[in-house]
């Protein structure tokens, strides 16, 4: 298997085990030590391991059954893109706004890049005010 092979292995195992299965251990298994997320992780999480364990924690109990659908990924050297559609029920509180019952679908864009088995860097794009409007919380 090729290193860009394995890198792509190591974003969806961390994808699938994280944000589709709420398995938090993921976060210590494939993220490394000096992990950084460009773009904030969100919900007033740091932009580290620690932020995006608090982040899935945020999710996983607002949208208990929270998955992730992947579309591609793309990887050149060390670098491996993912798009996705996110999609969950509101069954618990979020952001200040108690649970809807709806479904929501977030897409986004996420950029990894891999050093030695481990992700190191993320920046993403998620269609956040999206959600928020799938919510109710802003008009269409």
């Amino acid at each position: 298997m090729s290193t860009t092979e394995r890198n792509k292995a190591v974003v969806k195992d961390f994808i699938d085990g994280l944000f589709s299965k709420g398995d938090l251990g993921a976060v210590d298994t494939y993220l490394a030590e000096d992990f950084v997320a460009h773009n904030s992780p969100g919900f007033g999480a740091t932009p580290d391991r620690e932020g995006f364990r608090h982040a899935a924690t945020v999710i996983r109990a607002a949208f208990p059954d929270w998955h992730s659908e992947l579309h591609e990924l793309i990887a050149e050297d060390d670098l491996v893109v993912e798009r996705f559609t996110a999609s969950g029920t509101h069954r618990g509180e979020i952001m200040g706004v108690p649970a809807t019952g709806k479904s929501v679908s977030l897409p986004g864009i996420n950029i990894f890049r891999v050093r030695d088995g481990l992700i190191v860097e993320r920046w993403g794009q998620l269609d956040e005010l999206g959600m928020l409007r799938q919510l109710g919380l802003v008009p269409a």
